[in-house]
């Protein structure tokens, strides 16, 4: 089959891109001719590395001229390789695909990864609309999007071509540690985070924490660090490629969003053998279901986030459980099956189109 991937860049530390780049490299290594139209960025190498075959459609910072533009030249596109299905994974490549695939009867797919953002229910232009969780899938239902449309198939990461890039380099963390990737946004709660680590480090002062990230309120959450007691303790090392090894030297992982329609990391935190402390929104549960593992608190509750980190750090039995829990079914998360689902996804549109 013939696939192009639409997304607006194809950067680092973006979860959607991350998907995105994971699917695109496993369908190439199942000998399907795909191709990554995006305004490029940091996966280059690695996507042509997987054979896939990278294209320029200019998605970012889009103005009306230049909307236009690549409007006109996505229909190029289109022409020259002559795409079985279009997958677009970001709002801008469904709008901009739409008219084209609806013209040439060439099925477009959309995957909805924020389905909290206002403008995700542009992703309901695809004719078929898949969630990353069913979390996802039923707030888009909610959105009025037709069921009869939507499809679910939940992430995965493990054995995913970009985890493979990086040999484990074998860290050696103090212990305990506990450790949180994501963007430092209010929407991954960092500030309940931080006020966390000040009570379990109250009861735990050896405990070190690792935040793996960037974003527009890193200074707001050092000088947040720096006032408390424990801050000292707390370490922000920035975005980083090598997110395994930090996570195989780990014991805990901790995930506080608000909002999170699955959390890939969560799977590669699952996938290092880490204990998962995670918020009970949207997807998590989801994904700490398969195996029964991980805890769950709620979201911007910092008493309550403190005690289920203290219920692992005060008995080490009960942490060693929780660390095998996670291993427990981690091969449902292989993205092998995550593309054998998406291409049924593919297989039925272009069969009803038929």
């Amino acid at each position: 089959m013939r696939i192009l991937h639409l997304s607006n860049h194809c950067s680092f530390a973006n979860g959607n891109v991350h998907a995105a780049v994971d699917l695109a490299c496993e369908q190439a290594a199942k000998g399907h001719v795909v191709a990554f139209g995006s305004s490029g960025g940091y996966f280059e190498p690695l996507l042509q590395k997987n054979g896939v075959a990278l294209i320029d459609v200019p998605q970012e910072a889009m103005t009306i001229p230049k909307g236009i533009k690549t409007f006109f030249s996505l229909w190029k596109v289109i022409r020259e390789f002559r795409p079985d299905v279009i997958h677009a994974h970001m709002m801008t490549g469904a709008v901009i695909a739409k008219p084209w695939t609806c013209l040439l009867r060439i099925p477009l797919v959309t995957t909805v990864h924020n389905s909290f953002d206002r403008h995700s229910i542009l992703m309901g232009l695809g004719d078929r609309v898949i969630g990353v969780s069913h979390a996802v899938s039923e707030e888009m239902i909610r959105r009025h999007v037709p069921r009869s449309r939507v499809r679910t198939v939940l992430n995965g990461t493990r054995n995913a071509a970009r985890r493979k890039e990086f040999p484990n380099q074998n860290l050696d963390l103090p212990r305990p540690n506990l450790i949180s990737v994501g963007g430092l946004h209010p929407r991954k709660g960092i500030s309940t985070l931080l006020d966390a680590f000040e009570i379990i480090w109250r009861s735990h002062p050896e405990t070190t924490l690792n935040i793996l990230g960037e974003g527009p309120f890193k200074e707001e959450y050092e000088k947040h660090a720096a006032a408390l007691e424990g801050g000292t303790n707390i370490m922000f090392r920035g975005a980083l490629p090598d997110t395994k090894s930090w996570l195989n030297a780990s014991d805990i992982f901790i995930l506080t969003s608000l909002r999170e329609p699955f959390g890939l990391v969560i799977c590669e935190a699952r996938e290092a053998g880490c204990a998962i402390v995670a918020t009970d929104v949207d997807g998590v549960p989801e994904v700490c279901s398969v195996g029964n593992a991980g805890l769950l608190v709620p979201p911007e509750d910092a008493p309550a986030l403190a005690k289920a980190v203290l219920s692992l750090l005060d008995n080490p039995e009960f942490l060693a459980q929780q660390k095998a829990a996670s291993l427990r079914h981690i091969e449902f998360f292989d993205i092998s099956r995550v593309c054998d689902q998406t291409m049924n996804v593919y297989r039925e549109i272009i069969k009803q189109r038929r």
